[in-house]
Formats: structure tokens, sequence, C-alpha cells
């Protein structure tokens, strides 16, 4: 049965469609959230395309149960572990709408997400946006800490460290047509933000507002930033193309951007 849209009186121009990309893997524990925060939204025209990676507990249970209810949930499975880039990037190549956007399987959104960064997006001609969000623990409990925006994000600031936080990310795939993540370990959504800034040939904007909650898991890579030390050299030295000499350089940049600028957008609630 298909899932009965609210009327909303939201004005946006050509009532686009959003493709929301979500990677699957053994997150039983909170996707259920995730996709619920999803079908909240006060704007209701969107697909959430989710590729499983072959998890092994009941994930792909609960996304199917959630599919046979809501047509606009579409569940792609996979016949063997590839990586949550690989799964992204079959998203992205399955995605029919104007505006593409993307939410993991532990985090989630605020019901306004959309209805506000697409207004605002339309507002000021922008084809690359993020918004601030708030950091939430395992259960979902606040952590009293937001990352603030950037109002504006050139291509070298971006170059310099990640300013966009994925989840909140949405770039317009009509404009600049469907941007895959590159084959490297860690930082590829890094490199799909430089890569859509480019594209868009003028800074990315940011929308200072809490639209979002990222889900901070305490023995993850992602928490501990020296275990990424390495990811980021390679990010400058494999998928930039830097050489070995420039990448120490960049890297060099990069942390002066992570210890010095970044603790500037952080914020204590």
């Amino acid at each position: 049965m298909p899932y009965e849209e609210k009327k909303k009186h939201i004005n946006l121009k050509g009532n686009p469609l959003v493709s929301i990309i979500t990677p699957l893997y053994n997150a039983a524990d909170y996707i259920s959230e995730t996709i619920t925060s999803i079908q909240k939204q006060t704007y209701a025209h969107w697909e959430l395309i989710v590729v499983d990676d072959l998890s092994t507990d009941n994930s792909l249970v609960l996304v199917n149960d959630f599919a046979r209810t809501d047509d606009r949930i579409k569940v792609i499975p996979s016949s063997e572990n590839r990586g949550a880039a690989v799964c992204r990037n079959h998203a992205t190549e399955l995605a029919t709408g104007t505006y593409i956007a993307f939410l993991d399987s532990d985090d989630m959104w605020h019901p306004q997400k959309l209805e506000k960064q697409l207004q605002f997006m339309q507002n000021n001609s922008c084809d690359v946006s993020y918004t601030s969000y708030v950091h939430v623990d395992e259960v979902g409990n606040s952590l009293y800490k937001r990352v603030i925006a950037l109002p504006s994000l050139s291509y070298k600031k971006q170059h310099s460290n990640n300013y966009v936080g994925n989840l909140t990310g949405i770039y317009n795939a009509s404009v600049l047509g469907k941007i895959l993540a590159p084959n490297i370990r860690k930082r590829q959504d890094w490199a799909v933000w430089l890569e859509a800034i480019k594209r868009s040939g003028k800074p990315a904007l940011g929308l200072q507002e809490d639209l979002a909650f990222y889900r901070v898991h305490p023995n993850s890579m992602s928490a501990n930033k020296f275990k990424l030390i390495k990811h980021n050299y390679n990010f400058y030295r494999t998928y930039a193309g830097h050489s070995k000499i420039a990448s120490v350089y960049y890297l060099g940049l990069f942390f002066w951007e992570y210890f010095v600028e970044r603790p500037k957008q952080i914020e204590k609630l």
C-alpha cells in the first residue's frame, strides 16, 4: 500500500524530487529511527534508496517492512559486502531526483530539514548546501555539541578540510550531474562535496540551523581523528593527485584547519 502523503502548504518551485541515499550495514538498532525521521519530513516529495551491504543482522528485514507500506522507499540488496562508498554510488546511479541528499543508517534529520534547506537553496540560487547539526550518543541523547555550518564554503577552504557534514549536504544533480565517490578507503564524502563545489563554480552555502543529528559511536574509527591521518594523506595523494611533498604540505594545512579553525565552528549547548 502506498504511503499516504499529508497535504503540505510548502512553497517550493517545481515541487522537486529529492533522492535520499542511505547505505545499510548491520544497523538494526538505529535504522528504524533513521527512516522514521525521513517519513516525518514536512516536505514529502522524496525517494529513499537504501542499499544493503549484505547485513548479517535483521536490518534488511526492518527496511523491507517500511518499504511495504511506503512506496517512496526503494531497497536494493547486495550479493557481497563492498563498503559504504560502493553502496552510495550504486544508489546515486539509481537516483531520479532533482536533488541528492545523504543520510547514513544511524543518523537522523529534523522534521523541517528538507523543507528549510530546499527553500534556502531556491532563494539563494544555490546548487550545493549544508546545515549545522548536533551530536547525539548511541541512544539518541544530545551530547550538547553542535557543529555550526560556515555561511560560505569555497573550493579552497573545502580542499583544506571537510566542512560539510555528509548527513546535512544536498546538491542539485539536475545542474551538476551525479557525483560518485572515489574508490578510496576513507574520506569519500569529503571528495564528493569538494567535487560538487568545483562543478558549481561558486561556494557552497551553509544554513546555520541545527537540522540533523549525528550519532557518535565512541569506538568507531571516525571518533578518533588520529587514526585517520593516513586516510587524509591518501585523500591528497590518491584522490587529489598531488605529489608526495605537496600531499604532506596539504596535510599540514589540514591539521591547521582541524585544530585552529574548525574549533571555531563547534559550540557547546
